[in-house]
């Protein structure tokens, strides 16, 4: 890894980031200036004003997303502030750009409140047509997410949905490789974060349609002090609210005890919590997608030898990566397309399928399609396009 980082740093320097704002039109004349800018541009205002909803077709809104973060929650690094967070946002912005041709805007934004937050995206909301919240901590990415729900574009938190969404749609293929019901699972989640809570609602298909989405048999959430149960004591309210769909016969204990008798391991904590015998307590052909980075909490080989029929990393140097990246410029670019207000949890299940139908054939070592694929995003689009539209969620014209 440490080649990467030196490299990676010499190119940022080099560069001077990732990011730039490239013109589309010319400005060689005068004519070329009075077109782009005064006095044609008066012309474009006025009918806007006129037409609100034209400032989709007219400027950048129709194809641009802000990728908002408040530094508080970087990748491995924790809480680092928003000027460190900046060459992840930019990195988000080129993912975007070059998986499904959307104009990602990086904003980071020196704030610590909800409230703070939430307003300053309200106030920027009009220049865009959809906002990726990133990198943000729980618990307050929940509340941030749901109070920006009714500001009329697609609001994501890419770190909860994004990674919950790659998860099921490998799942969904695990399953034709163990040959296992999906909805007779028993599912062990380690991390109750913003990952490990969207995650546990996607399986348990909380806010879904049953015609729509097969809910996993149970889900268990451990933190780091064990199994989230009933008994438990001083659980703040996101935990608590894990508890109307997980846990269903209320288990107590260890991570280890949460293992017996599972299908599935799911990940998102820190690396080398396991090892090969704590697989061997699971049921026959397990499941396991260890999501840590860069040391996955076992590595595949260890979980491979103790049992294990399908096992993902977050990592792009073994089989089965878990990459957002295999979602989220999909999800914005069918929403955008649809002009949806918001994503629906029946937007992210169709994405989910979509993205699982994307690998053919599928075996042990390829339930995910490669996060380099470019057709992924355009199928996954279309996925979410025809859902908005069936939901009948798309703006008012």
């Amino acid at each position: 890894m440490s080649k990467f980082f030196k490299e990676s740093l010499e190119l940022h320097r080099l560069l001077r980031g990732k990011w730039a704002i490239k013109s589309k039109v010319p400005l060689q004349n005068s004519d070329d200036l009075s077109l782009a800018y005064t006095p044609g541009v008066a012309a474009v205002s006025s009918h806007i004003a006129e037409n609100p909803a034209s400032s989709y077709a007219l400027t950048m809104k129709g194809n641009s997303v802000a990728i908002v973060s408040d530094g508080s929650s970087v990748l491995g690094l924790g809480d680092i502030g928003p000027e460190a967070a900046l060459p992840v946002m930019e990195g988000k912005a080129i993912l975007f750009k070059e998986f499904a041709d959307i104009d990602g805007v990086p904003l980071v934004i020196d704030a610590d409140s909800v409230g703070e937050i939430v307003s300053t995206v309200k106030a920027i909301a009009p220049t865009f047509g959809g906002i990726n919240l990133e990198d943000i901590a729980a618990p307050k990415c929940f509340q941030i997410e749901k109070d920006l729900q009714g500001i009329g574009i697609p609001v994501f938190h890419d770190d909860q949905h994004g990674t919950a969404i790659v998860l099921l749609a490998a799942l969904i293929n695990a399953c034709k490789v163990t040959k296992k019901p999906i909805e007779t699972l028993k599912v062990v989640i380690n991390g109750a974060g913003a990952a490990g809570t969207a995650i546990a609602g996607l399986l348990r298909c909380v806010g879904q349609d049953s015609s729509v989405c097969m809910p996993v048999d149970d889900v268990l959430v451990c933190d780091s002090k064990g199994i989230i149960s009933k008994d438990r004591d001083n659980l703040n309210p996101e935990k608590t609210k894990l508890l109307a769909y997980s846990n269903r016969h209320n288990r107590n204990g260890s991570l280890l005890d949460a293992l017996k008798e599972a299908d599935v391991f799911i990940g998102v904590s820190k690396g080398n919590l396991l090892c090969g015998d704590d697989i061997k307590l699971m049921n026959s052909n397990p499941v396991i997608l260890a999501m840590a980075n860069p040391i996955p909490e076992i590595m595949p080989d260890e979980a491979l030898q103790a049992g294990a029929s399908v096992v993902g990393t977050g990592r792009s140097d073994f089989p089965n990566q878990v990459n957002n990246v295999l979602a989220f410029p999909g999800i914005f670019r069918g929403a955008l397309d649809a002009r949806a207000t918001h994503i629906s949890e029946g937007m992210k299940i169709a994405a989910a399928h979509a993205l699982a139908d994307c690998v053919n054939p599928i075996d042990a070592s390829h339930v995910l399609p490669n996060a380099l694929n470019r057709d992924v995003a355009r199928k996954v689009a279309e996925a979410v396009k025809a859902q908005a539209i069936a939901e009948g969620l798309q703006r008012a014209t």
